[in-house]
């Protein structure tokens, strides 16, 4: 057997040396022939010497040399890149133009796209906070990156082995004239108008940092410095008021700095994103998640010599105060995530323990749970910031959740949490100081747009995945939200009284509300129940919490809840942690409900012609004052969409009664009531609003309420709401009267009069209240006249419906089939 082994070595050998010998001697086919040819003729026909055979011996023992050789250096040259990838901290650069055409492939159609979806939600979240003074309101329409891929690695990339993490460093150049993102902004005082801001080209350079973490199962990208940006910019005018396309100044300086800023906040070393490649995809969008956190312990604080400074530059910009003496009194931990904090109580030594263990709400797929270290002085009151370190957290797309933070010299800490509920402890050193922050993380659920929570590795909320893992997005159209707020723990007291008389607003979309005030009670219940009508597009219920006072409501903590995926008959009973505060939480219940009275009461709105909202304002009570002799002079102004209305002015009084009423179009918008203090010299002021819910109404059915005022301490305004859908005789003759030019020439009067009497006072020279009266007149005038076109136009339109209903009735006669005679 071996030896059949080494004839095939030996034969496979022979074939390798010839076919090398014949690619290296082309013409060693015609010099073979030629050389039988002559050893033939030397052997039989004339003899020569034997220096042919050994000729072609030594010729070809020494091909086989060569041959050889190569083999034995080829080997070596694996074996030494082998070796200098593993052991050498950088390799050679290696061209990469294989990844610029593979990029070019797959950028249209896949990359472009995605990215696109996922640019545009950032930079709409960035709009939110960070706008020049030119603009007041700024919107984007559209967003597109472009057919022009970035340039990977136009110099080559290289492996850097940094201790144990691998990085993999290649070149980042982005030149695109292709891309299209157009924002409409609406200008500030004193411009008035829209404009479009269309940024058409981009120029990003820099150095892109890889680093594979978890044994390969995701990537920490970064740039290895602040990238060179160039932004190109183009104006253009929008919309109906607009302004001719001109640059605005600051606005592309704003562009770059906030992109720019972007950048280095997010992905400049050593902040990194990740990127995860779970081996499955469960096809499931997290919207938000419940993490719970515990600080629980510090060491080597201020042992070095380094960090006994004085007074040192932080890494957000700060001034740090430092320890001089390398002591420490007594230090705590505030943990940040987003707009919620909580603080831990305080330990003393350079090696504190605090064991405190916090609940915090994540508002999408990611965050950031920031750790601050405070140091209190030698008095217990006044405290110093000292440094900070923080985690990421992301969930993965197979159910998972990886954390990951900063590490010795630049390095990575990074876990991996297969399913919720299992805990994973991290070692986290500070970014300013020496010392290290033990913390023990555990993702308790997470909760998707589909309505399903995983707890614990398990799917709750009675919604099973489908076989392919896809979500079933519920319809959000004709529902409505049903909010009972139940009760509160922990609330925050003032710090002077140490009173807490807690209330809380709920906000959603338009739509505002406020629970009743408990007196003296950190653990109020209120069990308030509202109902909201649901929104499309992920609104959140955002959530005040205030601790009325005498002098000044004090807010005592905010929050926002995110209402997506909420499943028809399945309430969500939730303790949510109010934000800006150390302590707090509040529980809500909440169930949506399909609004049966709303598809009914639209499907007969449809069929009896245009309907229309009438608001009786009767009366007040119980108003604020808002002048300095204790009464105020108050009216009403009616908001429906973009009409407006108002009431006559009731002077000197707390309890006035207007008995006005008012007609609108039913457009489904919100009915917002602002009580106002008249002044006829000074700016009116507001002493309370609210919102007049009418959706629940039937056709034809009116509600007779008194609503309390939100933004005041007291007041309640009595009003008659009704959803009308059709008008009778009786009803147009009490609206038009007998004749209805009448009522138009007796409006047209009235007008004149009050024009001949305001233009007799100012000649005269009339006081401020006698000509405010007069206004007020002129504008009860004027709204009269309004209420009379729109009940014309209303009647106009319902002759309209009618002669369409009579034409069709006539045009169906016409067409049916002949009679047949007898």
């Amino acid at each position: 057997m071996v030896k059949k082994n080494l004839k095939k070595l030996y034969r496979k050998d022979a074939r390798e040396f010839f076919n090398q010998v014949m690619v290296e001697q082309p013409l060693l086919p015609f010099l073979i022939p030629l050389g039988l040819f002559a050893w033939f003729v030397e052997r039989w026909v004339v003899p020569f010497s034997n220096w042919v055979p050994l000729a072609a011996a030594v010729w070809a023992t020494i091909q086989y040399g060569k041959f050889k050789r190569r083999i034995t250096v080829e080997d070596l040259n694996k074996r030494w890149k082998h070796l200098i990838l593993n052991t050498t901290p950088t390799t050679p650069i290696e061209p990469c133009e294989w990844l610029n055409k593979l990029l070019l492939e797959v950028w249209p159609n896949y990359m472009e796209p995605k990215l696109s979806s996922r640019f545009q939600s950032t930079v709409e979240r960035r709009l939110k906070n960070r706008k020049p003074k030119l603009i007041d309101k700024i919107e984007l329409q559209e967003f597109s990156l472009g057919s022009c891929p970035p340039t990977l690695g136009e110099e080559g990339m290289r492996w850097i082995t940094s201790g144990e993490q691998q990085v993999m460093r290649l070149g980042f150049d982005w030149n695109s004239h292709e891309m299209s993102v157009m924002f409409l902004a609406k200008l500030a005082k004193p411009l008035i108008g829209t404009c479009r801001i269309v940024i058409n080209s981009i120029h990003i350079k820099g150095d892109l940092l890889l680093s594979p973490i978890l044994d390969g199962e995701a990537i920490l990208y970064s740039f290895e410095s602040t990238p060179e940006v160039r932004i190109g910019v183009a104006f253009g005018s929008g919309g109906s008021q607009t302004i001719p396309g001109m640059e605005l100044p600051g606005v592309s300086t704003w562009l770059v700095k906030l992109l720019t800023e972007t950048i280095g906040k997010t992905m400049v070393e050593p902040r990194r994103l990740c990127f995860s490649l779970p081996a499955v995809d469960l096809r499931k969008r997290a919207v938000g998640g419940v993490l719970s956190v515990t600080v629980v312990s510090a060491s080597n604080l201020f042992k070095s010599t380094a960090s006994a400074i004085g007074n040192r530059q932080s890494s957000n910009g700060g001034t740090v105060s430092g320890i001089t003496d390398n002591k420490v009194s007594q230090t705590f931990i505030e943990v940040e995530v987003g707009n919620l904090t909580r603080k831990t109580s305080t330990s003393k030594g350079l090696n504190p323990t605090w064991n405190s263990t916090f609940n915090m709400v994540l508002h999408g797929e990611t965050g950031i749970v920031k750790f601050l270290l405070y140091e209190l002085d030698s008095g217990g009151v006044k405290f110093n910031y000292l440094t900070s370190c923080e985690i990421k957290v992301k969930y993965v797309h197979d159910g998972s959740t990886i954390f990951w933070a900063i590490g010795h010299n630049s390095g990575v800490v990074a876990k991996h949490a297969e399913h919720c509920g299992q805990e994973v402890g991290m070692v986290v050193p500070f970014e300013d100081i020496n010392g290290e922050l033990t913390v023990s993380l555990m993702l308790k659920e997470w909760q998707f747009s589909d309505g399903s929570v995983t707890v614990n590795n398990s799917l709750s909320n009675g919604l099973q995945s489908s076989f392919d893992g896809s979500p079933k997005p519920q319809s959000i159209t004709g529902r409505r939200l049903r909010v009972r707020v139940v009760e509160g723990r922990a609330l925050a007291a003032n710090s002077k009284s140490g009173k807490c008389d807690p209330y809380v607003k709920l906000q959603y979309g338009k739509a505002l509300y406020r629970t009743k005030t408990l007196s003296h009670t950190v653990r109020p219940v209120w069990n308030d129940k509202f109902e909201f009508d649901e929104i499309a597009g992920g609104e959140c219920l955002k959530i005040k919490c205030y601790n009325a006072d005498t002098f000044g409501d004090e807010s005592i903590g905010s929050a926002r809840v995110n209402l997506e995926g909420l499943l028809d008959g399945v309430s969500r009973d939730v303790w949510v942690p109010l934000e800006k505060v150390d302590s707090g939480e509040i529980r809500l219940e909440i169930e949506p409900v399909k609004n049966d009275h709303n598809n009914s009461m639209q499907s007969s709105s449809s069929k009896a012609g245009a309907g229309w909202i009438e608001l009786a304002i009767l009366e007040a009570r119980d108003l604020i004052a808002a002048d300095l002799r204790g009464t105020s002079d108050p009216y009403v102004r009616v908001q429906y969409g973009n009409k407006k209305k108002r009431t006559k002015v009731i002077y000197k009084t707390l309890s006035p009664q207007w008995n006005q009423t008012f007609e609108f179009p039913e457009t489904g918008e919100p009915l917002v009531l602002h009580v106002k203090d008249h002044n006829a010299v000074l700016p009116t002021a507001s002493i309370g609003h609210c919102t007049v819910e009418y959706s629940m109404l039937s056709p034809n059915q009116s509600a007779d309420k008194w609503i309390p005022l939100q933004g005041v301490k007291n007041g309640e305004i009595h009003v008659k709401i009704a959803r009308r859908v059709s008008v009778s005789d009786s009803e147009k003759k009490t609206m038009l009267g007998t004749d209805p030019s009448s009522k138009g020439h007796k409006i047209t009067t009235q007008m004149r009069h009050g024009l001949k009497k305001f233009t007799g006072l100012i000649d005269e020279g009339g006081d401020p209240e006698a000509l405010s009266l007069a206004v007020t007149e002129m504008e009860g005038i004027q709204t009269e006249q309004e209420e009379y076109i729109e009940v014309l136009e209303r009647e106009k339109a319902m002759l309209l419906h009618k002669i369409q209903e009579l034409g069709s009735q006539i045009i169906r006669t016409a067409s049916g089939p002949p009679k047949t005679p007898y």
